[in-house]
């Protein structure tokens, strides 16, 4: 028992050492007060990594609100996808620090009890895209509606096989931790196909073969991906290894999605639907040259933005923000990107989505 706590002590020290941080600031000085005289806010936001697009472009977001707002910003990244004990140490350096907010993207529930510390000690935690499990481990959640997000494509996948028999691979982000993002998107994917599921947050556990809203369906595999385009490509590998009729592809971001398509374009597979969740610069770019079939699209520079200028607001004695009606989160907003259209699917082109996007 010590030995493995001695161990998981050093290997959480080892993932810190290797997170990057960055402070970033508005119009505060060192001394903690800002020029007008009064006390700087000072925010940090955790992201679960600072490679992926997606994560690089709600550290920008939050960057344009820290300096238009005047708040000092620390920035802290994992090394990848899952790395909690990078998250847990950052949010154990923001209450030393005394910030008055974090920003976070849950890399599991590995997190949780560092959360609840913060907020015990004052701070005001919103988390960024992907809600704990259960919601309410902070205070407030800015996210896309992931679960309309996968239903959004599920529902165009469905359409554009006209009641073809699918034989669908879905490549999600992890299969040894639980996410909320993961699951609501997967699940939501299904939903949309018109697949029934069992637990709405557990992947996997439908039926292997069934009826869709168009014809039959057999589900060829679930693979994880951890967010990355090798991932992407190796789960795609493994995907058709086992059956190699696989027509349909789910993936949990665009990332993976660019790899399940090398991994296809290998094994010489045209006509395969690759659908996914993002809608970044890159991504609508792989949508209007066929390689994605339509992704959703999210907006993460509006979730950091809100973030901060929340954050900002309470410390100023402000009034704290409110959950959308109906959800038990802030709904910033996803749209369908495709340039095939499906009847009863409300979407926009990929030029159009070329102006929404973050970059």
């Amino acid at each position: 028992m010590i030995q493995r706590t001695g161990r998981r002590r050093a290997a959480m020290l080892l993932a810190a050492a290797a997170a990057t941080v960055l402070v970033v600031s508005g119009c505060g000085d060192s001394s903690g007060d800002d020029a007008s005289g009064g006390k700087t806010v000072a925010v940090s936001l955790i992201t679960k990594n600072s490679t992926n697009p997606f994560f690089v472009a709600m550290q920008n977001g939050a960057k344009k609100a820290a300096e238009t707002e005047g708040v000092k910003l620390t920035l802290v990244a994992g090394k990848e996808d899952g790395d909690e004990a990078s998250q847990v140490q950052a949010i154990e350096d923001a209450i030393a620090r005394g910030d008055a907010g974090i920003l976070i993207t849950p890399n599991g529930p590995g997190v949780n009890p560092a959360i609840k510390k913060a907020r015990d000690a004052g701070i005001y935690v919103i988390a960024l895209d992907t809600p704990p499990d259960p919601a309410d481990t902070v205070d407030i959640t800015f996210a896309t509606d992931n679960f309309k997000a996968g239903e959004l494509i599920g529902k165009w996948t469905a359409a554009q096989l006209g009641g073809k028999p699918a034989t669908i691979a879905l490549l999600d982000l992890f299969n040894d931790k639980i996410v909320s993002v993961d699951y609501d998107r997967d699940q939501g994917f299904l939903t949309g196909m018109g697949i029934d599921t069992a637990d709405k947050k557990k992947n996997g556990d439908e039926a292997k073969t069934g009826s869709y809203s168009g014809g039959s369906y057999t589900i060829a595999c679930n693979e994880p991906t951890n967010g990355a385009e090798d991932g992407g490509r190796t789960a795609m590998e493994n995907c058709l290894t086992r059956n190699p009729g696989i027509n349909v592809v789910y993936t949990i971001n665009e990332p993976a999605a660019v790899g399940a398509h090398k991994a296809l374009q290998a094994a010489g597979k045209k006509d395969v639907l690759v659908v996914s969740v993002d809608g970044g610069c890159d991504g609508v770019k792989q949508v209007k040259g066929g390689v994605i079939g339509a992704t959703s699209q999210q907006y993460p520079l509006k979730m950091a933005e809100l973030g901060v200028q929340a954050i900002k607001k309470i410390a100023t004695g402000g009034e704290k923000p409110k959950v959308t009606d109906g959800l038990d989160f802030f709904d910033t907003g996803v749209a369908l990107v495709t340039d095939k259209t499906a009847t009863g699917v409300e979407s926009i082109t990929s030029t159009d989505g070329a102006q929404r996007c973050w970059g």
